[in-house]
């Protein structure tokens, strides 16, 4: 079977599928989680909106997943106490969400741990506007900061059990005869050559590019399957008195966003705009960013932050279901699978909505669809979801001696390499160029590149940096940064100069397009200064 796209929706059919037995080839035009996984809020959550659209079935479904993400991946996805807060004018009333809260809590299931809401409720209090009366609430989900590491983890886990793992090459189209779909037609951008795959099964999980690889291969659906929805962020340095919690409000115009620590900074977002334009050339709007700002100077007008400490803003498209008749907010996040055989290509489906949070069991769903029965797994987990932090002290710990490294160093890798940080340890051990920093900055090293491309897939620089080891999305990152990191892996690596600018040049290029530094037109310096 082929699996296009290497989002981490198809990551993990592609794992889910191989895990059954399946010969399973999976082929991602870019590099994988390079599209929306990586530009999204990046939460694990149940979806506490939802409840508003009575959707009872998807939020049981993705708190679920959530437990079982907590569980299997504790030192990637973690509990996050969140604060909802609520002006007066808000259309929500006390009433409703208290009662929303008590049934989300209910089939959450157990608390993560002591209830310190009330000093951190305390705490936002004193930086809201104080020209309104708040009602602020509490309640727990959890985060992913860097789901382009889950995706990596599961890539790992899809070849060893057999996929074969193809990034930076397009399926052109997708070769239909006699009313079924036989294989695909690929070109590998690395290489420049073509290759036909024959396949008895074709999953489509190309996101927002469904549509399009169905359009290139002359099947024909009555409607489009896919309304894609642009959601924008903005990422802030944590500015003075900026809370320790993630904080559920409402922007200017009454649409939930989040404000969120993450990887030492502030992230905001998000939007919710109609985008039926080129999903790999998305970009946020300047209203979008002067939406984010102004929404989030209402909630802490005293905070010391304007338009211009935007360190960057990204954004990506949800490949929501087709649904014009409908505001983007209320549009069901629940995914489903479109059987082509209607319309003349048996054997070939195309997976449609889904998130961050559900997609293993997507995976699972879809795994079943086409009788992939997948063996019992036995998952073995670094550090125990019942008392992390005593596990994850002592695993620094065995790291740090076995690399010859530093307990900082250590603790970064085991964070965001689980149960392959030992394998990155000896490979440390073995040169001080491999125990060199990333940057100056950067305690993560030389090592975690280097397992990158030999044990991760990784291709180009930028897969290395900004998803793999994805320190380039830190705020202290510069283009020194990226001159020494691309520096110091092309000296282990073997790369010629004329091969390290080459990267370098790729890496910065892609990095811009990804993360874009706004330009500050009246409308977002009015927006700083009311």
């Amino acid at each position: 079977m082929v699996v296009i796209g290497g989002g981490i929706n198809g990551v993990a059919i592609a794992r889910e599928c191989a895990r059954a037995g399946r010969r399973t080839l999976l082929v991602e035009q870019n590099d994988f989680a390079a599209g929306t996984t990586s530009r999204s809020t990046r939460m694990i959550h149940g979806g506490l909106r939802y409840l508003e659209h009575a959707e009872i079935g998807q939020v049981r479904e993705s708190l679920r997943e959530r437990q079982r993400l907590l569980r299997q991946h504790p030192h990637l996805v973690h509990p996050v106490h969140f604060l909802l807060a609520l002006d007066e004018k808000s259309r929500r009333s006390a009433l409703s969400v208290r009662a929303g809260l008590w049934l989300y809590g209910r089939m959450g299931g157990p608390r993560f741990g002591p209830d310190d809401s009330p000093m951190e409720r305390f705490k936002l209090e004193r930086l809201l506007d104080a020209g309104r009366r708040w009602s602020v609430f509490s309640f727990e989900d959890a985060q992913c900061e860097f789901p382009e590491r889950l995706v990596a983890e599961w890539l790992v886990e899809a070849g060893e059990a057999g996929a074969v793992v193809r990034n930076h090459t397009q399926v052109l189209a997708v070769d239909v005869f006699h009313g079924r779909a036989k294989g695909v037609l690929l070109h590998d951008w690395t290489s420049g050559k073509q290759e036909h795959v024959e396949a008895t099964w074709i999953v489509n999980a190309t996101g927002p590019w469904a549509d399009r690889l169905c359009q290139r291969s002359r099947i024909e659906t009555k409607d489009l399957m896919l309304g894609g929805v642009r959601g924008s962020h903005i990422v802030l340095p944590r500015f003075a008195g900026a809370p320790d919690s993630a904080v559920y409000t409402e922007a200017t115009d009454g649409r939930p966003i989040f404000v969120i620590p993450w990887n030492e900074q502030i992230l905001v977002g998000t939007t919710e705009v109609p985008d039926k334009n080129d999903p790999a050339k998305v970009e946020p709007s300047a209203g979008e960013i002067e939406y984010l700002v102004r929404s989030l100077l209402r909630l802490f007008p005293r905070a010391k932050a304007s338009a211009h400490d935007i360190r960057y803003a990204f954004a990506g498209v949800r490949p929501l279901p087709f649904s014009p008749k409908q505001q983007p907010g209320a549009v069901t996040r629940k995914h489903y699978f479109h059987d082509h055989r209607g319309e003349g290509a048996a054997q070939m489906i195309s997976v449609i909505g889904g998130k961050l949070t559900t997609a293993a069991q997507l995976a699972r769903e879809c795994a079943a669809r086409i009788g992939a029965k997948p063996k019992a797994i036995v998952t073995t987990v670094t550090v125990s979801d019942e008392n992390l932090d005593p596990h994850l002290d002592s695993w620094v710990i065995e790291i740090a001696e076995a690399g010859g490294i530093s307990e900082v160093s250590a603790r970064g890798i085991v964070e965001w390499h689980g149960k392959r940080s030992l394998a990155i340890a000896r490979m440390a051990l073995s040169s001080a160029q491999m125990r060199a920093p990333l940057c100056q900055h950067s305690e993560h090293i030389v090592a975690e590149a280097v397992d990158a491309f030999t044990s991760q897939y990784a291709v180009s620089l930028g897969d290395v940096l900004l998803r793999r080891v994805p320190v380039a999305l830190g705020g202290c990152w510069s283009d020194r940064c990226s001159r020494e990191a691309a520096l110091r892996i092309g000296a282990v690596m073997g790369w010629t100069e004329e091969q390290t600018a080459a990267e370098l040049e790729s890496f910065e290029t892609e990095r811009a397009a990804f993360l874009r530094k706004p330009t500050y037109n009246k409308m977002l310096l009015e927006a700083a200064a009311d």
